[in-house]
């Protein structure tokens, strides 16, 4: 889903996201990219963008039920938010540690889970905020500025 907010100059991108469908895993993250592309946003700046992007719709694809991811998109940055329904995190700085992964084996055969999607989400992110409780779901807000 798309929406303009013309008083703010947003663009509002909402996306619905279902755990385990890789067929789609990226989908989003490459929609949000294509729009950055659109806009004329500088390069490093969308890269940034996309990596954070898609390591937090493939986070909710692995680890969740389901999720919702939200890119704002203005003049002076981009807010991407992730709310997933799915087991939460018990330890969040064991969780962003590099390497650190509760990723199931069939999903680490995959290519994924490698425990690098947490440490490069607040990498490529000028803000990184991240709240979870256990049997809930996890809630990660990041912005970039452009």
């Amino acid at each position: 889903m798309v929406e303009v907010n013309k008083e703010e100059k947003e663009i509002i991108l909402k996306f619905t996201l279902q755990g385990l469908d890789f067929e789609t895993a990226g989908e989003a993250s490459g929609k949000i990219k294509r729009v950055l592309q659109q806009l004329g946003v500088g390069s490093d700046v969308i890269r940034r963008i996309a990596i954070s992007a898609y390591e937090g719709e493939m986070n909710v694809i692995i680890h969740a039920v389901r999720g919702v991811m939200q890119a704002v998109i203005s003049p002076v940055c981009t807010s991407i938010t992730l709310d997933d329904e799915g087991p939460g995190i018990g330890d969040i700085e064991l969780a962003m540690r590099e390497g650190y992964s509760t990723a199931p084996d069939y999903v680490r055969e995959m290519g994924f889970g490698a425990g690098m999607g947490l440490p490069n989400m607040m990498r490529c992110t000028d803000k990184f905020e991240i709240q979870s409780k256990l049997g809930v779901g996890t809630k990660i807000r990041m912005i970039i500025f452009h």
